[in-house]
């Protein structure tokens, strides 16, 4: 079976090259825009891990991921931030708030793929 990540971030960019990587080591994708397009995804879809952003327009990554971890078919879907942000404070939050890791962007293609291996869900 093939495992699926879902991508929210409200650069179309960025969603491809992560799609071209994730894609290439065999990943189903969703993509989402922002957090409140990736919570109406979440509704008919099943994912095994999420790579969100943390700045985004009408809900940020902080109140997306608190969101996702109060719906009971997703509070232990594993979230990986990758943000251009690099601000401790945020990172410090989002980690006491159970998130698996954070990456900055631009990102290493292999840390990437090494940290979906790790943490997607079986």
């Amino acid at each position: 079976m093939t495992k699926t990540i879902m991508i929210v971030d409200a650069a179309a960019s960025l969603q491809q090259v992560a799609s071209i990587v994730l894609k290439g080591a065999g990943y189903g994708l969703i993509g989402a825009c922002d957090g409140s397009d990736a919570l109406d995804r979440l509704i008919d879809h099943k994912v095994h891990l999420i790579i969100s952003d943390v700045n985004m327009p009408k809900m940020d990554g902080s109140a997306f991921m608190k969101a996702v971890k109060s719906l009971p078919n997703h509070k232990f879907t594993p979230i990986i931030m990758l943000t251009t942000s690099s601000q401790e404070i945020l990172r410090q939050e989002a980690l006491g708030a159970g998130i698996k890791a954070w990456m900055v962007n631009p990102f290493d293609k292999d840390k990437l793929l090494g940290m979906v291996t790790r943490f997607a869900l079986p």
